[in-house]
């Protein structure tokens, strides 16, 4: 609703109920005046009657006729002549009844039928005086009745109603007039006042409607009165000068930031080649932390091309690099799949962390499924190096969980986002054990300890890598078991916990069992040889089944 229309509904009410009071109030205090005017002329005629008929009756009395019906009547007629000399208007009438409702006396041009007389017959009935309103010959009157006893007359002194309230209905019709008139005036001053007062306003509103379809700031508002609409079409201006400037500011801002966004996103997609994008986001959210690092637990996978000397030495050095490019694409591709980051290249070597600079659910199962994806990848990789006539590709992969230090680790001039520590080392010592032990991929007991619940897991040996003196099992996964692999791997655990107690020629068929399962596999032979060994030649009382490795 417009605010025209609320200041209409709002002063249009106050105006009419005040114009209202005051015709109501001249209405009825002229009206009271009226009729004690009235109630006075009329006791005053009342008043003149009886005491004229009192005299009449008076006269009877002292000249004994009073019971002369001659006398009485002309007495009576003396009253009704008295009463007629009373009358100032044609539309006034005296006029009595007697009991019976019989008009006895009728000074002036009123004629009663017996319905009217009978709608009379109250008002006498019990001698009443008093100021009464009736219909009588199909018109309003007012009238004052008392009655005469000696006569046993009910008196009516009567008028027309209008003779005395017409000024009052005139007074009424004109309040009316001035009603309407006030309200029809009073609307037309309160359309132009609050033309007047809004219209500044809609001049403001309708430039904050063109800022907001033209985007345009440099619109003004005009300044029609020097008043406090005034002073806020010229603070409305002073305003949009201010938002102008500022929006110039902030397109600058935002071209610099858009150039600095394109900027920062090509030094993102420079680096990402180099640095995880997570350690980037890092760098770029707190860059004072550059050089700080920090211990957590982490699944290190390494994984190294066997005999990448001799494959290099029989291929150009452009397919060489071509061969190493898909290879370390789909390699890369399968990390990155299971939220691992490649940490550096070292010549053919992968190395891949798992759990920094993000720590994930389980890192550990997330690495060893990578690297079981890798092997896999691998028959695919080299099917394609066999149609291009090149030499096919072996790898071995070795997965460690553990401590590490993680961080931006280097200096100022050169820095390198890694991990270091031991686990780091057992991790590199297992990829180099694959070959020996001829299996895809080896992880160490701790990342056991966190998916043997999840996939297929076997223990392949015990062993000291070079420059430990401890040993610690080793084992291998598979993503699914084949029924003959899952028959051999029961077959080999089995023999693995005899083995380990020392109870040789018992574990001895039942790694014979498990290579039968798995004719292919070489941990069931290695053990059954060892058993055979140990049956013949027992190993020492502190045998503890650990190999100790003298090479990486």
């Amino acid at each position: 609703m417009k605010i025209r229309a609320k200041i209409l509904l709002v002063v249009l009410p106050l105006l009419s109920v005040s114009v209202i009071m005051v015709g109501m109030a001249s209405y009825f205090l002229a009206s009271s005046s009226v009729n004690n005017l009235a109630v006075e002329f009329f006791a005053f005629m009342g008043e003149e009657i009886t005491g004229y008929a009192d005299g009449q009756w008076n006269l009877l009395v002292e000249h004994v006729a009073a019971n002369d019906p001659f006398m009485e009547s002309a007495a009576k007629q003396a009253v009704e002549n008295f009463s007629r000399s009373l009358l100032r208007s044609d539309t006034q009438s005296i006029f009595a009844l007697d009991s019976e409702g019989v008009v006895v006396m009728n000074a002036g041009s009123l004629t009663l039928s017996e319905e009217e007389r009978n709608t009379l017959r109250p008002y006498f009935a019990g001698e009443i005086r008093e100021f009464v309103t009736v219909r009588l010959d199909t018109k309003s009157r007012v009238a004052y009745t008392f009655p005469f006893t000696p006569f046993g007359w009910q008196i009516f002194i009567t008028e027309e109603r209008s003779k005395f309230y017409g000024r009052v209905e005139q007074i009424f019709r004109t309040s009316l007039c001035i009603l309407i008139g006030t309200l029809t005036g009073g609307a037309c001053i309160l359309v132009l006042v609050s033309r007047y007062l809004t219209s500044p306003i809609e001049a403001v509103v309708n430039v904050i409607k063109r800022v907001i379809q033209s985007n345009n700031l440099h619109e003004t508002v005009p300044v029609y009165y020097n008043d406090e609409i005034g002073q806020m079409a010229v603070s409305f201006n002073r305003m949009l000068k201010i938002l102008a400037a500022a929006y110039e500011q902030m397109k600058k801002y935002a071209f610099d930031a858009a150039v600095a966004q394109k900027r920062e996103m090509k030094i993102r997609n420079v680096f990402q080649l180099y640095v995880p994008k997570d350690v980037i986001d890092e760098v770029f959210v707190n860059p004072e932390k550059m050089l700080t690092g920090n211990n957590r637990e982490v699944s290190i996978l390494f994984s190294d091309i066997r005999s990448f000397t001799t494959i290099s030495e029989s291929m150009t050095p452009d397919a060489l690099v071509n061969s190493l490019n898909r290879y370390f694409s789909t390699m890369v591709n399968i990390i990155m799949s299971q939220d691992g980051v490649v940490d550096k290249y070292i010549g053919d070597a992968i190395m891949a962390i798992f759990g920094a600079p993000v720590t994930h659910e389980n890192d550990s199962l997330a690495s060893v499924i990578a690297g079981l994806e890798m092997m896999r990848a691998l028959d695919e990789f080299n099917k394609n190096q066999h149609s291009l006539g090149a030499p096919e590709f072996h790898i071995g992969v070795g997965i460690n969980y553990g401590i590490v230090t993680v961080g931006n680790i280097g200096c100022d001039k050169k820095m390198n986002y890694t991990v270091i520590g031991d686990a780091v080392n057992l991790a590199s010592r297992l990829e180099g054990l694959t070959k020996k032990y001829k299996e895809g991929v080896l992880f160490a007991e701790s990342v056991y300890e966190h998916i043997f619940t999840e996939i297929p897991c076997r223990l392949i040996d015990r062993v000291a890598v070079k420059g430990k003196t401890v040993g610690v099992p080793i084992f291998t996964a598979r993503l699914a078991l084949t029924v003959q692999e899952r028959e051999g791997w029961k077959y080999h655990a089995e023999a693995a916990d005899l083995y380990y107690n020392r109870r040789f020629q018992e574990a001895l068929p039942y790694f014979e069992k498990a290579a039968g399962y798995i004719p292919e596999d070489p941990a069931a032979p290695r053990f059954a040889q060892r058993c055979r060994v140990y049956v013949k030649n027992p190993p020492p009382a502190d045998w503890d089944g650990v190999e100790v490795m003298t090479e990486k």
